[in-house]
């Protein structure tokens, strides 16, 4: 693993920052493909990517900060400053599903303020977030974030100390539980496409992907370690992590939004772009 590439001074290239960037400008620029050929204008898709660029730093950053305010007593102002008290740049510390809720509601907002619907814009949008998840959680692998439990597994992980896993679990093999989660992104990125030619209503796609990633997070969880302020329920025996509650929701939403009969049909009279100008949309 390498948590970082190079580092000059105060200032570090982290390869986790780097798969970010790469995973967001790889689904911007899949996503802007799609709209091109669907007959969408990928100005589009570079006007709503800046909304929910900005959206999920700070859902991902928030969530993070609320669930380990523990770390933050005494200098709060490292929750927000690109430049920490202890001299270094950058901001370490995300929860990925804290960006993906605050990023719908992102999405929501612009497709308001737009006049576009907002299951165009989300089926449009989502294998591209799929896409994302699978760049972004390789990167959380090399920086040794978000690690599992300890296993006797033959895919179990040894991490250096130098490195969260490491530190908590010193010559362990441990679950690599970010290559689980990267592993079923691009399985769901696939399975969206290929599935996409053969739903009725905008917006289905987009509940098919809230229930494969509520279903595959929740199960995953399980392997993954936690510390106490992530767990929101506990047992003698079971606990359940506030990740694996919006698991849960995620996946009732998306049942919800498949099955709902308010959807607008495909083959109906297609969603009309009043801010963009744009040739008639077809589906693909």
């Amino acid at each position: 693993m390498y948590p970082e590439i190079f580092r000059i001074g105060p200032f570090a290239l982290h390869s986790y920052g780097l798969m970010v960037f790469i995973g967001f400008a790889t689904g911007i620029w899949f996503a802007a493909k799609r709209a091109e050929k669907k007959g969408y204008p990928k100005e589009m898709v570079y006007d709503v990517s800046l909304w929910i660029l900005i959206a999920s730093l700070v859902g991902a950053r928030g969530l993070y900060v609320l669930t380990h305010s523990d770390e933050f007593k005494g200098r709060w102002l490292d929750a927000i400053s690109p430049i920490q008290s202890d001299g270094t740049i950058g901001i370490a510390g995300l929860v990925l599903l804290g960006g993906v809720i605050l990023s719908i509601v992102a999405v929501y907002l612009f497709s308001k303020r737009k006049k576009i619907s907002f299951w165009l814009i989300t089926d449009l949008l989502v294998p591209s977030l799929a896409l994302g998840e699978f760049f972004g959680r390789i990167g959380c692998f090399l920086n040794g974030c978000c690690f599992g439990i300890p296993t006797h597994f033959f895919l179990g992980v040894v991490f250096p100390s130098t490195c969260a896993a490491g530190a908590q679990f010193p010559d362990t093999h441990i679950h690599p539980t970010q290559l689980y989660m990267s592993l079923t992104a691009i399985l769901t990125f696939f399975i969206l496409l290929i599935i996409e030619s053969r739903l009725s209503r905008l917006g289905q796609l987009f509940g098919i992907y809230l229930i494969i990633y509520g279903i595959t997070r929740f199960i995953i969880e399980d392997f993954r370690w936690y510390e106490s302020s992530m767990i929101l329920f506990q047992g003698n025996d079971w606990y359940i992590t506030i990740s694996q509650m919006l698991s849960i929701i995620m996946v009732i939403a998306g049942t919800a939004i498949f099955f709902s009969k308010k959807l607008p049909e495909y083959k109906s009279k297609e969603p009309t772009i009043s801010s963009y100008q744009t040739k008639k949309a077809t589906k693909s």
